[in-house]
């Protein structure tokens, strides 16, 4: 192994041959001086000689040390394999540097699904038009389909490259039916990750079963309809047990027995997006009826106690005892139609799969009040329904601080809801809340909307919340 191979692999180097030579060397002037000192000194001059040759001696170490200490016994940095400091400095620390300038550039993150042909080298050559573009794929999922690829992906752009650049590449590298739309924080979570936080969801609470069907599939409105309409609605057509898919519009029939209808109009349903929707409602149908039965007792400022726990159709007994005991004018204002029928809505209004329900109950298990949070398509709506004998005592404004804060969690972006102009009461309690509201009027119905903080706003669920908070005070409503 060469010097220069030992230098590169970071091992000292050692030059034997010239400690050989020197020893050599030594080795010979001894011999030499010692002949010397027995031909000389046996002769007449010999003393002379040999101090004459002392002082010889002595004058050539000394210009050898003047020499060495002048030009030294060094070998040449090349000899050695040293590398200049530059080159030390210009390593890793300056591919860190480089890495790190690369990432605290501007970027922007996309969602990105187009189709392909199923052949070898088809998604190589969509990879390779978006590297030339500077786009970096985060994460990729493949949905196969008769003819075909779907591929969706997840990528990180530069912040200055516009979505049509890249939709012009990707067609250029083959894809069709390119569909692109920006992404956040929450997109970064691999989709197994969110999958299987979304079946945990839905089976502690049945209610969650509309609201994780919306966050697999995206952008879609979601409608329930149950088997045995309410009045005057039509009776949904039949499902097949294994549900059906057309393009845009996905059916499956709900657990108990009724239909689940999914659409989204922008981006047909891919097989793969059906089958999970599908494992969800069978995970929900196998699970059965469930609801969370934690609950929070709170003290009224004239010093009664009530509970506020969520409720199901096992209530629905309780619910049309509270009926009897509210007046006409309380049952109109909530169900805005005869009151003879207030009894029929309560099992669409009490079962999970529509919504959430929280009920107010005394301490001897009386409910005196009842707060909905049903989930209409795109919408949210909030309604309320309080015994007379419990108004104006605050009941109404926790229950629905309550209920809003729900609609924050569950990622919605505004609330609604519908009451008459006269209810003062209702009116007081969205004003309460401290969020922007609007106001609709026609014919003497009132629809006031609480627009929420959107989901992808950073920071924006926090500061609702923080509001509702702040408004949740009893006794103000």
């Amino acid at each position: 192994m060469s010097d220069v191979t030992r230098a590169k692999h970071g091992r000292p180097v050692h030059h034997w041959r010239r400690d050989v030579i020197e020893l050599a060397a030594l080795f010979t002037a001894v011999a030499v001086a010692d002949a010397v000192a027995n031909l000389i000194g046996h002769g007449p001059d010999g003393p002379t000689l040999l101090l004459v040759s002392a002082v010889v001696l002595v004058a050539t170490a000394g210009f050898h040390t003047w020499w060495a200490r002048r030009h030294g016994h060094a070998p040449p940095k090349s000899d050695t394999g040293a590398r200049p400091r530059s080159e030390e400095q210009a390593g890793p620390s300056d591919q860190s540097r480089d890495a790190s300038a690369t990432v605290s550039e501007e970027s922007a993150l996309w969602r990105m699904r187009t189709t392909v042909k199923d052949e070898p080298g088809s998604l190589a050559a969509l990879c390779t038009a978006l590297a030339v573009l500077r786009v970096d794929i985060l994460s990729l999922q493949t949905h196969p389909l008769a003819e075909g690829t779907v591929d969706e992906f997840l990528l990180r752009a530069p912040g200055g490259l516009a979505a049509a650049d890249i939709t012009r590449a990707v067609s250029v590298a083959g894809g069709t039916g390119t569909w692109i739309e920006r992404a956040d924080a929450h997109d970064l979570v691999d989709a197994p990750t969110r999958v299987l936080g979304l079946a945990t969801r839905t089976a502690l609470d049945a209610a969650e079963l509309p609201l994780a069907l919306r966050q697999l599939l995206g952008r879609c409105t979601i409608r329930s309809l149950p088997a045995v309409p309410a009045v005057g609605s039509r009776t949904p057509e039949p499902v097949p047990v294994e549900g059906a898919l057309e393009d845009t519009v996905m059916r499956l029939r709900a657990p108990e027995g009724g239909v689940i209808t999914v659409e989204r109009p922008h981006l047909p349903f891919t097989p793969t997006e059906f089958a999970r929707a599908r494992a969800l409602v069978e995970l929900d149908a196998r699970l059965g009826p469930r609801v969370p039965r934690s609950q929070d007792v709170l003290t009224l400022p004239e010093g009664n106690d009530i509970t506020v726990r969520r409720a199901d159709t096992g209530d629905l007994a309780a619910a049309k005892e509270m009926h009897e005991r509210c007046s006409t004018r309380t049952l109109g204002m909530r169900y805005h139609g005869p009151i003879g029928d207030a009894d029929r809505y309560l099992n669409h209004l009490l079962s999970p799969r529509f919504g959430r329900t929280l009920a107010v109950q005394t301490a001897s298990g009386r409910i005196v009040a009842l707060g909905h949070l049903l989930w209409d398509g795109d919408e949210t709506e909030v309604a309320l329904l309080i015994e007379d004998a419990w108004q104006r005592r605050g009941v109404g404004s926790e229950l629905l601080r309550r209920l809003v804060g729900m609609a924050v969690e569950a990622g919605c972006e505004s609330v609604y809801a519908v009451t008459q102009s006269s209810n003062t009461g209702m009116v007081a309690a969205m004003r309460g809340l401290g969020l922007p509201l609007d106001y609709q009027i026609e014919e003497g119905t009132l629809v006031i909307t609480a627009r929420l903080a959107p989901p992808v706003e950073p920071g924006g669920a926090m500061e609702v919340a923080e509001r509702l908070s702040s408004a949740g005070e009893l006794g103000k409503a």
